[in-house]
């Protein structure tokens, strides 16, 4: 299936997924949130497209979608690391752990690595302050992370042996 039919193909299900909603006012973050499912991100024209399907401006959802963090407008890794950098994560290493995890994948907070695969974040606090320091990966939560687990992780969704 070429890229063309494949991104026809998410447009129809977003489309099937906002046409069928019985009330259309007041959804938009919840089409956001199906949206990025679809898609990966919201660039600026998947934002267009839904501004027109709810009838509001673009304007209105680029500001949703600028404003919450959860959103991102540009493609995401495979795997999403995120550092909890609230105080009890930041106390108990949370900053050395983060530059690791830079290091290791050579890209900073916010970026994602050339092929794709991971995405790396800060976050200010997932509260789970009683396991701090957290990362967690699409969601799956390591407690009690130390600098020596780090590559344990990481190996973890590489595929690779630790």
């Amino acid at each position: 299936m070429c890229t063309n039919e494949l991104l026809h193909e998410k447009f129809v299900e977003l489309d099937t997924f906002i046409d069928g909603l019985e009330e259309k006012e007041g959804s938009l973050i919840t089409v956001l949130h199906k949206t990025q499912e679809i898609f990966g991100y919201l660039p600026k024209e998947i934002q267009l497209h839904v501004a027109r399907k709810l009838d509001i401006p673009a304007a209105k959802v680029n500001g949703v979608v600028t404003f919450y963090s959860y959103f991102t407008e540009t493609p995401r890794g495979e795997y999403v690391i995120n550092v909890c950098m609230g105080t009890a994560c930041f106390v108990r290493g949370a900053e050395e752990i983060l530059k690791d995890l830079q290091d290791k994948l050579k890209i900073k907070s916010g970026e994602t690595t050339p092929d794709g695969k991971f995405t790396l974040d800060a976050l200010r606090c997932v509260g789970a302050c009683g396991l701090a320091p957290v990362v967690m990966v699409n969601g799956k939560v390591y407690g009690r992370v130390k600098l020596e687990q780090v590559d344990n992780i990481l190996n973890e969704y590489k595929g690779e042996e630790a």
